[in-house]
């Protein structure tokens, strides 16, 4: 639908794209730290991985609440579909996230004796939230069918291999944003053993996203078409070219000891894999079939939306930079933010 020449629902695609991306990479990094506790067993350096996120990690989630509201208020259609068949996924990935979000603060009031109980519940959430989150992506990829504007196919859809697969590259993605985002907040040797689980991390998240990239175009002949077609292929293999850099390159850093740059490579691999995804789909919101314009709302209702999400978010991404700049640094034991 357009205004004045302008495709709003182009433009909330945008929104919905950028919101759901803030989310898996800022809230990645934070699940990522509950996935690496087991290797670490010192209850210091674990009170350390949790007060690395403990100012910032409740307003990371608000990039989830922003996407879904507006895919709820743009494409009410799409909202619907996705919902009921990812109705069960959906619903294990809020009690992870419940599991998870209870678990760290009551940890740091429990008593000594009994503060492995909320380490298993937080271990528990961030594993149950992140791997119902990739199942659901797997899922979504997948084709999510649609017959007469209504989900046509079966709330266990989800319950197949491929997106059980992507369920556990998920969980190495995650891990991997922790344990590089743990290089820039701490030192020592809880630093030395995230540079190590690192290196290993990278190479099995480069398997898995080559693993998934193929399957992919098996499953799919006209995904196969978008990546490998005469006028597509010279962009996927710009894509590909990137993401092989992006793992030298984390390497490399990891190599050299470089605290920052091994995050920003892993968050640019990743960007690169969530923008092979929005080229595997478009145009389409909900896909095989169903069109960006075919979901969306009355155009009315999208320009009022819209007006109160450009409000709406200069102001998230504003308070988000500023929480990071005031919590920026070292975290040292002892550190408290609780």
């Amino acid at each position: 639908m357009t205004i004045q020449g302008i495709d709003l629902s182009v433009i909330w695609g945008v929104i919905i794209a950028f919101g759901l991306m803030m989310y898996v990479i800022m809230d990645g990094f934070d699940l990522g730290l509950g996935i690496l506790f087991p290797l670490i067993s010192d209850s210091r350096e674990r009170d350390v991985m949790m007060n690395t996120v403990a100012p910032v990690w409740d307003g990371n989630e608000t990039w989830a609440v922003l996407g879904a509201a507006a895919l709820y208020g743009a494409f009410p259609l799409a909202y619907s579909v996705i919902l009921e068949a990812l109705y069960l996924p959906l619903v294990l990935v809020l009690a992870g996230l419940i599991f998870r979000g209870v678990a760290f603060e009551f940890r740091f009031k429990a008593e000594a004796h009994k503060r492995h109980l909320w380490d298993k519940a937080f271990i528990g959430g961030s594993v149950l939230a992140t791997f119902f989150q990739g199942v659901a992506i797997g899922t979504y990829i997948s084709g999510i069918p649609v017959v007469d504007r209504q989900f046509a196919g079966s709330g266990w859809d989800w319950l197949a291999p491929f997106p059980l697969f992507c369920g556990v590259g998920l969980l190495l993605t995650y891990a991997l944003l922790g344990s590089t985002w743990l290089l820039i907040k701490t030192d020592g040797m809880l630093e030395a053993r995230m540079r190590h689980y690192s290196r290993p991390l990278t190479y099995a998240l480069a398997a898995v996203i080559v693993v998934i990239c193929a399957w992919t175009a098996w499953l799919h002949d006209d995904i196969a078409q978008r990546w490998f077609g005469a006028s597509h292929g010279l962009r996927s293999a710009l894509i590909a070219v990137l993401a092989v850099v992006a793992v030298v390159m984390i390497q490399k850093a990891l190599r050299k000891r470089h605290s920052h740059l091994p995050f920003i490579a892993v968050v640019g691999l990743v960007f690169l894999g969530y923008l092979g995804l929005a080229i595997s789909i478009w145009p389409n919101i909900v896909p095989p079939t169903l069109t960006l314009w075919q979901a969306a709302a009355p155009l009315t209702s999208q320009l009022f939306a819209l007006i109160g999400a450009l409000f709406i978010i200069p102001i998230i991404l504003a308070y988000t930079f500023w929480s990071y700049h005031v919590f920026r640094g070292k975290v040292q034991p002892g550190d408290a933010y609780h």
